[in-house]
């Protein structure tokens, strides 16, 4: 008969082996945050900007399969739980695309366009945004220069 110890490292084997070990992990991280989640915690209001940024990381997240991942960006961000449809994405965001480019997040081409772009030097002018207040302190991350 097989002791505890082999079984146990049979049963790991085997969840590893297919892929599912990885998947509980990440998932028992998911319920962990959410557990330790502070709902009473005000969140930013969601302003237009973030809501496709939102969206594109998502629609990235999602397409290398990093669905917990996605799912804790949902939760946290207060992003709609329904994706936003990728056509209205695309016209948000004035980017045409071709047949090839639709079968990779909108995030892929947008970061090809730019590395590949010969315009102003390669380099792209950009403006403020509407973006929130600035989180407050006890949100924050100190910078590289802090």
């Amino acid at each position: 008969m097989a002791t505890i110890t082999e079984l146990k490292c049979a049963v790991r084997e085997t969840l590893e082996s297919r892929g599912v070990l990885s998947q509980l992990k990440a998932r028992i991280r998911a319920e962990v945050f959410s557990a330790l989640d502070d709902q009473r915690e005000p969140r930013p209001t969601l302003s237009h900007e973030n809501l496709l940024i939102n969206e594109l990381i998502r629609e990235y997240l999602d397409f290398n399969r990093y669905r917990y991942t996605a799912s804790v960006l949902t939760a946290e961000s207060g992003q709609p739980e329904v994706p936003l449809d990728r056509q209205f994405l695309a016209n948000e965001l004035k980017v045409a695309e071709d047949t090839s480019s639709k079968s990779v997040p909108l995030l892929y081409g947008l970061v090809s366009h730019f590395l590949n772009s010969s315009d102003n030097g390669g380099k792209v002018f950009l403006r403020g945004a509407s973006l929130p207040a600035a989180p407050s302190a006890s949100n924050t991350v100190p910078g590289p220069d802090a």
